[in-house]
């Protein structure tokens, strides 16, 4: 129903409902004013009248009756014992032995004026007044009069209420089209706020109807402004998705994807426009196909892993309640392979402490249980004593790198000669060179003679490259530590004439613990480590590492140091 049908409505409701009331309180107020009136009227007169009896008795009753016909009055006379001395005219009760049981008459005999209204034998109603005195007068008169007056206002009162239903309706008709319009214009705004239209709010005298205008303004502004953060929200939504490592893969309820982030084309091999296949085609490996057989049915997959293309990949799926499932896809193989480097670790560990402690074992209990003479005795001690120093050197570089590795260890640089570094490193390794048969020369080019490092480190870093090409230099063999300036920074190179490394070789060397010759290098003492250091050395400076080597023609070991 339209606003102004209701307003009409209402209207006429509340004006009849005020009608009615007004009405029935009329009348009541009406009825009651007049009877009032009429009581003070009839006890004036009986005052009058009892002033104006004779004294004889027997006159009284063609004087009260001359009074009862000419003003319409029943008038009965009463004594003090409330019997009736005289009873005349035509409303009222008939008289009897006594009337002290009407509620009028005992008034009066208490000395107060009495008051009834009564019909009686299908009468009118009558109004009874009875004042006290000697005797008491009594008097009824009839109250059709009273009611012809209420009737008469009545219907005067009911041509009112008409004409007022009938002004009322018409105004609210009027005023309640004239709100209606603005409340049109405004449902029509309302309905143009999803579109994002301009509003167009109307001017109206009615203040609800202006405040709710600018409510409308404020929510609509407001809308703007969660729209704006929601479509804010989800394109940062969109581009952390993007920017995930972890491959994610969202469907509908049919399977077809609707979102495949650079994460998960790059792990299913897919280009960045090319189009992906539905879910249930998308992969061929039997184990990921029953992961999505059993997303679609609803059912959550944890930490699955899979195979694909020679990668490892833990799969997370989930169902959607509106249908459709999401997949994250978490490429796991650089894990397992640190993981297997880590196995490897500890397995080289553990054989390359084992190999000494073995043989220290061995010829201690030879030294408990038998007697040596002096040449053996000290011969197995010094075998004891390099097996403890190998033991101790692999325990120090161990802790070496992995202080380097953990990014607790900081640099200090200073510069260093490079001249003095690299001699004082080669002193310190003379003796095993003399015994290898092994020649050195420094070879510091101009512009190199300085190098800002941490002297400790630079000691170090030569150590481990003079002891690999002493190790492996045969007689007669030479080894040249050469500094030259390069761009932005210092190349520090030690070569070698030795044996060379394998072209396959080359990219593992600097993994701990890999040995291009195993046998060698064991029978030479190495720990596997001091390629390692190096190179975590070097790139704690901020430089770089870089090997060449050829079979039978040596290797050489670059090290670049930033200025």
């Amino acid at each position: 129903m339209r606003l102004a049908a209701r307003l009409v409505l209402g209207t006429i409701g509340v004006l009849l409902f005020s009608v009615l009331i007004l009405i029935w309180a009329f009348r009541a107020s009406l009825r009651s004013s007049l009877e009032r009136s009429m009581a003070r009227s009839l006890e004036e007169q009986a005052v009058l009248i009892r002033d104006a009896l004779p004294e004889d008795l027997q006159a009284w009753d063609p004087a009260l009756g001359r009074i009862a016909v000419e003003r319409n009055l029943r008038i009965t006379m009463i004594d003090a014992r409330g019997v009736a001395l005289a009873n005349i005219g035509p409303p009222g009760q008939s008289a009897g032995p006594s009337l002290s049981d009407l509620p009028e008459v005992r008034a009066a005999l208490r000395g107060e004026k009495g008051v009834a209204r009564r019909g009686e034998d299908g009468r009118p109603a009558a109004l009874f007044v009875a004042v006290p005195g000697d005797p008491i007068v009594r008097l009824a008169s009839d109250l059709s009069p009273v009611a012809g007056a209420v009737r008469a206002a009545q219907r005067s009162i009911l041509w009112a209420a008409f004409l007022a239903l009938l002004a009322g309706s018409t105004l609210a008709l009027v005023g309640g089209r004239a709100a209606a319009r603005p409340l049109r214009e405004l449902a029509r705004t309302a309905r143009a706020i999803p579109a994002g239209e301009p509003l167009r709010l109307p001017r109206s005298s009615v203040v609800e109807i202006e405040e709710l205008g600018r409510a409308l303004r404020e929510t609509a502004h407001e809308l703007a402004l969660r729209y704006e953060a929601v479509s804010h929200g989800r394109a940062e939504s969109a581009t952390l998705v993007e920017a995930m490592v972890e491959g994610v893969l969202a469907t509908n309820r049919r399977g077809r994807i609707v979102t495949a982030n650079p994460g998960a084309r790059r792990l299913l091999g897919y280009g960045p426009s090319e189009p992906l296949p539905d879910l249930p085609h998308l992969f061929r490996v039997k184990a990921a196909r029953e992961v999505v057989e059993a997303t679609m049915r609803g059912e959550v997959v944890q930490d699955r892993e899979l195979e694909l293309d020679g990668r490892v990949v833990s799969v997370n799926s989930r169902p959607l309640a509106a249908g459709g499932a999401v997949l994250v896809l978490h490429d796991l193989t650089r894990l397992r392979q640190l993981e297997a480097v880590r196995r490897d670790f500890i397995a080289n560990v553990s054989h390359e402490l084992k190999t000494p402690l073995t043989s220290i074992a061995g010829y201690a209990e030879t030294l408990l249980t038998e007697d040596p003479d002096p040449e053996t005795r000290r011969r197995f001690l010094r075998t004891l004593l390099d097996n403890a120093r190998r033991m101790q050197q692999l325990v120090e570089d161990q802790l070496s790198l992995a202080r380097v590795e953990s990014g607790r260890w900081q640099p200090q640089l200073e510069p260093v000669e490079v001249t003095a570094a690299a001699r004082e490193a080669w002193a310190q390794r003379a003796s095993n060179a003399e015994a290898a048969n092994v020649r050195f020369q420094a070879d510091v080019r101009p512009g190199a003679d300085t190098l800002l490092a941490d002297p400790e480190a630079i000691q170090q870093i030569l150590g481990n490259l003079f002891d690999n090409a002493i190790r492996y230099s045969p007689a007669g063999g030479l080894i040249v530590c050469r500094a030259e300036p390069v761009e932005d920074g210092v190349l520090l190179s030690v070569s070698d004439t030795g044996t060379g490394i394998a072209t396959e070789h080359l990219p593992r060397i600097f993994e701990r613990y890999y040995r291009a010759d195993v046998a060698r290098s064991r029978d030479a003492g190495g720990t596997g480590l001091g390629l390692a250091i190096v190179k975590h050395l070097v790139e704690a400076h901020g430089g770089k590492v870089r090997v060449e080597s050829e079979l039978g023609r040596g290797t050489t070991v670059g090290c670049w140091f930033p200025h």
